[in-house]
């Protein structure tokens, strides 16, 4: 809880001073579009991705498998787009490497491991109907 305080004080400072580095290096106008344009960009990545991962869920449903590779990448994708979403070079970048399914790759098994520890400690509940 102590982490996510901070991060909700630490990264919107960054991401700030970041943006006003940028208006002060680059030019407001040029800040501005490289806002819209990571937002337009993000958009489209992220409903491209988002496309492809559904079939893919679909895919391994109709063939009676759990699609638990492709829900990973649907939360990756969603929350890259979110990031994506936010103003801001940081939170941009990191939607980005949520995105990618190269960089995806290497971040989904530190995902897993957060989930499978809030599992071994009773803070998250999988229920299964079988």
């Amino acid at each position: 809880m102590r982490v996510l305080l901070a991060l909700i004080i630490i990264v919107p400072a960054l991401e700030i001073s970041v943006l006003i580095f940028s208006g002060k290096t680059l030019g407001i106008p040029i800040t501005l579009l490289l806002i819209i344009l990571t937002g337009v960009i993000g958009a489209w990545l992220a409903k491209k991705q988002g496309l492809e991962t559904l079939k893919r869920a679909q895919q391994q449903m109709s063939y009676g498998q759990v699609p638990g590779e492709a829900i990973l990448d649907g939360i990756c994708i969603l929350i890259g787009a979110v990031l994506l979403l936010i103003p801001g070079y940081i939170s941009d970048l990191t939607g980005l490497l949520l995105l990618i399914p190269a960089t995806r790759n290497y971040i989904k098994p530190f995902i897993v491991n957060w989930i499978r520890r809030r599992m071994d400690r009773g803070q998250f509940t999988v229920i299964r109907r079988w």
